[in-house]
């Protein structure tokens, strides 16, 4: 194996030349264990900390790597090396960080597809679809719906969350999965490409780590049983972790997520919900909060039932709360920016008094 079986490809080549980086070594970060990563070239993999630069220069924990980064290396014994520098990042799976308003989590990057695991029996919920839709088409990410345990349904729900989810026009793709059965398997692996990366996500116990074990015909990560109390499966994966299939795709496993908080999401937003910003267009004030102005074609539509209720309830609450984050983050440059001025006029006067 080699980086281009990684995914490595001809603009990270022209990076590197372009900004006298050739001389390093290449690594794709495989896993992450709070700060310290498992970084692979291909041939060997190494255990690797970031410079001292990296980690004082960075201003958030979006500035650290994540799993799928590529990056620079100094390698200094058979496994160990330390990480210089984060090379660009096509595209990044990020939501808001957890009990840290204001604040991104990187879940992984340079992602082609990822695909969205939704039990049918105790998970499935267009508004938390539409969640992931946002966040993958901010970062230009093609989301799959993988509608797994379909093994543990009936005929008749599975028909009813296809029609949920054609109701609230969602043209997202979808997958009818059992890790039991294996079936969709067939589908899943027709869709992945042999130097492509894949990001699987979604809820604790929905079948991730058995999906990827797979997919990988071989049991590398660890499952549990389904509790028969609560019909639901227990979480096991504990980091993000990059593997190779057997046909040469990239695919990247991830801890289960109860929250989804929105970042920075504003075309996302657009995509996910065009109908809504298509009519949104007709509404008599530019400003229109789509609430209860006059003139809204928004609650006109909805009024008229053009509009799902559903999913206008959702688009709300999504709007409303990356404008809160988007808030917090312009409150949060302003302090930086007092602060810096504070720290500047006492070094200057410091200087001054000698």
């Amino acid at each position: 194996m080699n980086l281009l079986d990684l995914g490595f490809t001809n603009e990270l080549t022209t990076y590197l030349t372009e900004n006298k980086l050739s001389n390093f070594s290449i690594g794709r970060v495989t896993q992450e264990h709070r700060e310290r990563y498992v970084v692979s070239d291909g041939d060997n993999e190494y255990e690797a900390e970031i410079t001292g630069n990296l980690r004082f220069s960075a201003n958030s924990r979006a500035d650290f790597p994540a799993v799928g980064d590529w990056v620079t290396l100094t390698i200094f014994d058979s496994d160990q090396a330390i990480i210089h520098k984060i090379l660009p990042r096509r595209s990044i799976l990020e939501r808001q960080a957890v009990g840290k308003f204001g604040e991104i989590q990187i879940i992984s990057t340079n992602i082609d597809v990822a695909f969205i695991i939704q039990a049918i029996n105790n998970n499935f919920s267009i508004n938390r679809l539409e969640r992931y839709l946002t966040i993958c088409y901010s970062s230009n990410i093609e989301p799959v719906l993988v509608i797994s345990k379909i093994d543990l349904s009936t005929e008749k729900e599975i028909l009813d969350a296809i029609r949920s989810l054609e109701k609230r026009d969602k043209k997202v793709k979808y997958i009818l999965l059992s890790n039991m059965t294996l079936t969709g398997l067939d589908q899943i692996m027709d869709f992945i490409q042999k130097g492509k990366t894949y990001c699987v996500v979604g809820s604790s116990g929905v079948g991730k780590s058995t999906l990827i074990n797979n997919l990988l015909k071989k049991n590398i990560l660890k499952t549990q049983q389904i509790s028969l109390s609560t019909n639901k499966g227990k979480h096991t994966t504990d980091h993000r972790e990059l593997f190779v299939l057997d046909n040469g795709g990239i695919i990247i496993d991830t801890p289960g997520m109860k929250e989804l908080g929105m970042t920075d999401n504003t075309e996302g937003i657009i995509t996910t919900f065009q109908e809504i910003v298509n009519i949104a267009i007709n509404c008599k004030f530019p400003n229109c909060n789509h609430i209860n102005e006059t003139g809204c074609a928004v609650i006109e539509a909805l009024n008229n039932g053009t509009i799902d209720k559903d999913s206008y309830d959702n688009y709300q609450k999504i709007h409303k709360e990356q404008e809160r984050f988007q808030a917090t983050i312009a409150e949060k440059r302003k302090k930086d920016k007092v602060f810096g001025k504070m720290i500047k006029n006492y070094n200057k006067n410091f200087r001054n008094k000698f």
